[in-house]
């Protein structure tokens, strides 16, 4: 048995289920099953590392029942040029088949991999989008808490009543704004919101595409931030913002950040380097970037643990692989550079 299985998704096959697959490190991204097995047989580097490790959500189920779809929450560690160490996902699918042969579905499966040293739990925040995610995905209904907060964007119970709407019933919203009235709603109220909603909001915002329309309206919120110093507003904007169809916008935002007074607040700049990072695949704006990091000083290590999380990224490795090269650069992005290697 463990012989032919080679793969996770393999391993999946065998036991007869149906399956797909999440990045849900940085934003939850479905991978499709050609670049899984491309990620699983070390043939790319893992597209969206974060701390040296790819972050997973398996979502499996047995065709035949109709129980709820089964999760594993996995990390891997990723080797210095992002690919999948697979003698740690080995490991894995050995101890799976080990504890549960191939009937990984069923009765017998529930909290056998409980102490497994891959598995781990997402932040409240994350498993909220996730469930919301997947609910949208397999065409059914929100949650119970969905038409609480539903109620609350629309207004009606007066913006200061958050305290009984759910983180659940935030990501449900966040994840259906197609649906009803909610986009319009959200619209109306997004300059009234309560920082105790705003930031729960823009953790569940950052893992939705949303409209062109609705990232107008962020830009100029996240432009406000700016002249008015509102680092939270300025956060909540650029993670609302990340994962935008208008890439362009968060573009101008970040360059608009990266022009300010608040190019070297440290909240600022993980939020760059964490949600908006695909803007920083243009080699200019990393230069940029990188100097105001490299200008930040209230945090000693902020520098090298930016350079650690960006360099593992393959698509913005070389560019910064590049400016260590690069001639004209600052004295203080030179002397950042120069402390990496010390």
């Amino acid at each position: 048995m463990t012989e032919q299985i080679a793969t996770l998704g393999q391993l999946l096959d065998a036991a007869g289920t149906t399956w797909r697959a999440f990045d849900i490190g940085r934003h939850i991204t479905k991978l499709d099953k050609k670049q899984f097995l491309a990620i699983e047989e070390t043939k790319i580097p893992y597209p969206y590392p974060l701390a040296g490790h790819a972050w997973l959500a398996i979502q499996f189920w047995d065709v035949k029942a109709s129980k709820e779809p089964y999760v594993w929450f996995l990390k891997f560690p990723l080797d210095e040029q992002s690919r999948l160490v697979s003698a740690s996902r080995d490991h894995f699918a050995n101890m799976v088949i080990e504890a549960l042969g191939t009937e990984i579905t069923g009765e017998n499966a529930e909290g056998k991999l409980d102490n497994n040293p891959y598995v781990f739990t997402p932040n409240a925040n994350k498993l909220a989008a996730f469930n919301a995610q997947v609910k949208c995905l397999l065409k059914q209904s929100a949650s119970q808490y969905y038409e609480y907060a539903q109620l609350y964007f629309s207004g009606k119970l007066g913006f200061d009543n958050w305290q009984s709407v759910a983180v659940q019933g935030i990501a449900d919203f966040a994840m259906r704004l197609d649906n009803d009235n909610n986009l319009a709603n959200l619209q109306a109220a997004w300059g009234q919101l309560p920082v105790e909603v705003l930031q729960p909001l823009s953790a569940m915002l950052e893992h939705v595409a949303i409209e062109p329309v609705f990232a107008e309206q962020l830009l100029a919120y996240g432009l406000n931030a700016i002249e008015n110093k509102d680092d939270i507003a300025l956060v909540a904007a650029l993670r609302s913002l990340s994962k935008t169809t208008a890439q362009g916008l968060t573009a101008q935002l970040v360059d608009a950040v990266l022009r300010s007074d608040m190019n070297t607040q440290s909240d600022v700049l993980l939020t760059i380097a964490g949600r908006c990072f695909s803007t920083l695949e243009d080699p200019e704006r990393l230069h940029v970037f990188m100097d105001c990091c490299a200008h930040h000083t209230e945090i000693e290590q902020l520098f090298v643990s930016i350079f650690t999380d960006l360099v593992a990224i393959p698509s913005i490795r070389p560019h910064l692989l590049g400016l260590l090269r690069k001639e004209n650069r600052s004295e203080t992005l030179a002397r950042a550079i120069g402390r990496l290697f010390s």
